[in-house]
């Protein structure tokens, strides 16, 4: 006797729960795309080789003996995990299934990897993503470590460019968000100049949206205002918002998503005289290391989805 999970192939395991199926040798061979004669030749060698009978053989049909209704139900399992196996491969290798975690800095992490990952769930539902939100250093930090399949951030010097593969996406432009009461928020356009005695909430000194707000005001031959809070923190400055008049240099796309349908979360945007631009960010990724193709897939969609986001700018 042979061991049947080793001795049993595919078809021999579809011709056995077709057989018990239908309690028909014609109609298992029918479905099985074989003769009769040689569905039967297929039986008598599986049941020689398990050393057992796996069907009663009656006038009327057939029926699994005891042996049989193992080797079926074992059978049946062994079927469904193959076609499971199968399944999940031909996702894997068609960029339908698996697992990706990147990460991005919160400008793109809402205007670019929120549309690209609707689409993929749209082709791969059972896809598992997993997005990092933080500071381009922690992004680089962990693409060095390979914990990220590619992130969307600004390029450092203390990290060596040349470890990276570096794709070009925009530049981002910041926008002042207030409370919807703000005394601000109905009038024309504001000048630097009227807003530097006001309170602000600014990121910690050295990220590049307080770097181009405070580089602006010195365009102007402003100093750099004098009342500010410092919080990297997206949620607290939200809530600071709220309850104050203070004013906060966000991204443009997270302060859309907060003044604008669907969400209008009771917040507006001041209107400036003159528009603050960020240094570009780029998708990175490890140089030479291989990624899932769903990992690939999302990253296409991203680099369309920013080359058409900079077709539109140019068209404006």
């Amino acid at each position: 006797m042979i061991d049947p999970a080793l001795g049993l192939k595919p078809v021999q395991l579809r011709l056995i729960v077709a057989i018990a199926r239908h309690g028909q040798l014609q109609m298992a061979a029918t479905e099985t795309a074989m003769t009769q004669p040689a569905a039967s030749r297929m039986l008598s060698e599986i049941e020689r080789a398990l050393d057992a009978p796996l069907f009663y053989r009656h006038p009327k049909g057939m029926e699994p003996t005891e042996v049989g209704q193992v080797v079926v139900r074992r059978a049946q399992t062994m079927l469904r995990e193959m076609r499971a196996m199968a399944a999940e491969v031909r996702g894997l290798r068609e960029g339908l299934a698996g697992a990706v975690h990147v990460g991005a800095v919160t400008g793109p992490a809402v205007g670019s990897l929120v549309p690209a990952i609707r689409q993929i769930r749209q082709l791969a539902p059972a896809a598992d993503i997993t997005v990092d939100v933080a500071p381009s250093r922690q992004l680089l930090r962990d693409l060095t470590t390979g914990l990220l399949d590619f992130a969307i951030g600004r390029i450092l010097p203390e990290f060596d460019s040349r470890a990276f593969e570096i794709r070009p996406m925009r530049d981002e432009t910041i926008s002042l968000l207030v409370r919807a009461g703000h005394p601000l928020s109905r009038a024309g356009a504001v000048t630097l100049t009227e807003l530097v005695d006001c309170e602000w909430v600014m990121q910690d000194r050295g990220a590049p949206i307080r770097e181009a707000m405070l580089e602006a005001f010195g365009a102007v031959g402003l100093a750099e205002p004098r009342h500010v809070v410092n919080s990297s923190s997206l949620l607290f400055t939200i809530a600071y918002l709220t309850q104050s008049d203070a004013i906060a240099p966000i991204s443009e796309e997270v302060v859309q998503l907060l003044t604008e349908a669907p969400v209008r979360a009771g917040f507006a945007a001041l209107r400036m005289e003159r528009v603050i631009r960020v240094s570009p960010y780029y998708l990175v990724q490890l140089r030479g290391r291989r990624m899932l193709p769903l990992a690939e897939r999302l990253r296409d969609l991203v680099l369309a989805g920013g080359r058409a986001a900079v077709r539109e700018g140019g068209d404006g």
